[in-house]
């Protein structure tokens, strides 16, 4: 005997919640990734132009994350 379709839902129906969920993963994952991208230039710019080496720009670095961290 073959079972009877769900008919309660269309066939093109999307999880919601689901789409939210990524999305929301998405936008934090690109936000980190421009806030990191910064921080490597501006560690770099620091460590090359500056004369803080590669000791300042790594220090400049982490500064700016944590200051990404509490800003965002």
């Amino acid at each position: 005997m073959a079972k009877k379709a769900n008919t309660t839902q269309p066939a093109n129906a999307m999880d919601y919640k689901e789409h939210e969920k990524t999305y929301d993963v998405f936008i934090k994952f690109a936000l980190w990734s421009t806030a990191a991208c910064v921080a490597i230039l501006i560690a770099m710019a620091f460590g090359f132009f500056g004369g803080g080496g590669l000791i300042g720009g790594t220090l400049v670095f982490v500064l700016v994350m944590v200051a990404t961290w509490f800003a965002l």
